[in-house]
């Protein structure tokens, strides 16, 4: 697939901006627990938290390929998981309200996220559902006017700060065996902590965004800020998740490639009896075979970034991509840090966080067990097995 001359400016311009915070700025981060502020509004100020929002609501009108290519990277300048993940729900998470919200909606929910005003969580996962969404207990009670909310969230990235949350709940009954998807409704909410207790998770990585258990106790939400229509809340929410698993592939793949030129960098340099690591076929072979991976996992991430971008199915690329940037990208960390010998476990070095970081796109948003079932079921025809 052959680069357009506006990939290249993203990638470039994305580049620049990522060229000031460099790899003691996210391992001070990572020790400190502490969210990159400077690194976000930076990306505010040049105007690109919106780069696929549409331009009538203040957002840059381009597709999922050049969002792709921004959180790539980001995630390659040694940012990883840190700072992909500190931008992230900007890119796909308000895609519902994108394609499914009223004009007024539309008007008054993207611009202040798109301008760095406002800061929104997913809270969508809960404790006892995990990956099966539909089993979900979060409930909202319709009350005249408006919406009564009670319920828990789990892995809920950046509640510590956020002020506006993306919230699937419960409207209809529990009794859906007909249609699992009816009875769930989406809401873009106020982050109203009157009534929402977070508590953060500690941690293997990644510990510059939060993650936290949300609590909700009588959070009130007015009717206009439900999304489409009640009780079709998930179907809304399937339209953000091929750009999610397809922005999570990019990242992969980006992490993987910093974590690549860390170890030939050090293979390059790094003497042992006498010679570089770098002469020795059992240095050199494994990272060329990352190099090989990673490139693989690119085409096709990109390749579902293209049928996306074109109006063209794409589930079967955009988690086969997810899966094999996920994995490509394991791979060259694992191999980063085993090229380094001893000095790959000390922080000094930087790829023990990319290591650590690298766990977050296996794990999330989906397992690759569950990729490989919906591949062997959607796209090869054998019988569903969950």
């Amino acid at each position: 697939m052959a680069e357009t001359e506006t990939v290249r400016e993203v990638r470039e311009a994305v580049q620049q901006i990522c060229r000031r915070f460099d790899l003691d700025y996210w391992r001070e981060r990572d020790s400190s627990h502490s969210f990159p502020t400077d690194f976000v509004k930076a990306f505010a100020d040049g105007g690109w938290l919106g780069i696929a929002m549409p331009k009538e609501y203040g957002g840059s009108g381009l597709g999922i390929t050049e969002a792709a290519t921004m959180m790539q990277a980001i995630a390659e300048s040694g940012a990883g998981f840190s700072g992909a993940s500190a931008l992230h729900l900007n890119i796909f998470g308000l895609n519902p309200v994108v394609v499914f919200g009223t004009h007024e909606q539309k008007s008054r929910m993207l611009p202040p996220l798109i301008q760095g005003r406002e800061q929104a969580c997913f809270a969508v996962t809960e404790p006892d559902a995990g990956l099966d969404t539909l089993s979900l207990k979060t409930r909202a009670v319709r009350k005249g006017d408006r919406y009564i909310v009670t319920g828990q969230k789990i892995w809920t990235s950046t509640a510590q700060r956020a002020n506006k949350m993306l919230l699937l709940a419960r409207t209809g009954g529990d009794d859906v065996s007909d249609d699992r998807t009816r009875g769930l409704s989406l809401f873009y909410a106020d982050f109203d902590r009157k009534h929402i207790e977070v508590r953060e998770i500690d941690k293997m990585g990644r510990a510059a965004v939060d993650s936290n258990m949300v609590f909700i106790d009588g959070l009130e939400i007015p009717v206009e800020n439900r999304i489409g229509e009640e009780g079709k809340g998930f179907r809304y929410l399937l339209h953000g998740l091929n750009p999610e698993r397809i922005l999570i592939g990019a990242e992969a793949v980006g992490l993987g490639r910093a974590a690549l030129a860390r170890a030939v960098d050090y293979a390059n340099t790094r003497k042992v009896f006498g010679r570089l690591i770098g002469q020795n076929q059992a240095i050199q072979h494994p990272l060329a075979q990352c190099w090989a991976e990673l490139e693989a996992a690119n085409l096709m991430v990109f390749r579902a970034a293209e049928l996306y971008d074109a109006g063209l199915p794409c589930g079967a690329e955009a988690n086969a991509g997810k899966y094999l940037g996920a994995e490509a990208g394991f791979n060259a960390c694992s191999r980063a840090v085993l090229t380094h010998g001893g000095f790959g476990y000390a922080k000094e070095y930087h790829v023990e966080r990319f290591m650590r970081e690298i766990w977050v796109p296996r794990i999330a948003p989906v397992s690759a067990e569950l990729i490989l079932s919906y591949i062997a079921e959607k796209v090869l025809g054998l019988p569903k097995s969950y």
